[in-house]
């Protein structure tokens, strides 16, 4: 699946599982800061991609990508989410774990990391730093 594809789905993995907003996340992979934001509210996601330009959201379980025009499921199963991404026919599961979002990509075979960024504190992340 597609990087932006990943960061958005982490996003949504985050507002959902906490019920906390995004303000932006940091790609452990690319080694930067992403723009991009989601809430979680009355069972209704919607979120920003700042670096394309777009919108995406909706009702769960069906996330709709505005900028690539695509759908991505999206299911709450316990303390992690899980999916399917229609644009690339990958699934993937995420979770949550100490302010840290953990994306299993299932077409990658691999596991892509994020932290998020607390709104409250604009340039601070919610999972605190480990010591130096």
């Amino acid at each position: 699946m597609l990087a932006h594809t990943r960061s958005m789905i982490a996003a949504i993995a985050f507002a959902a599982l906490t019920g906390k907003k995004v303000a932006g996340l940091y790609d452990h992979s690319l080694g930067r800061d992403l723009q991009i934001a989601a809430e979680f509210r009355d069972g209704r996601l919607q979120g920003f991609d700042g670096a394309r330009s777009v919108k995406f959201g909706g009702t769960l379980p069906e996330i709709h990508d505005a900028g690539d025009k695509n759908f991505v499921s999206v299911e709450i199963d316990g303390a992690q989410v899980k999916g399917y991404d229609r644009a690339s026919s990958t699934f993937f599961a995420a979770r949550v774990e100490d302010g840290l979002v953990q994306v299993y990509d299932y077409g990658q075979k691999a596991w892509f990391a994020y932290d998020v960024q607390d709104p409250q504190a604009a340039s601070e992340y919610h999972r605190a730093a480990g010591p130096a």
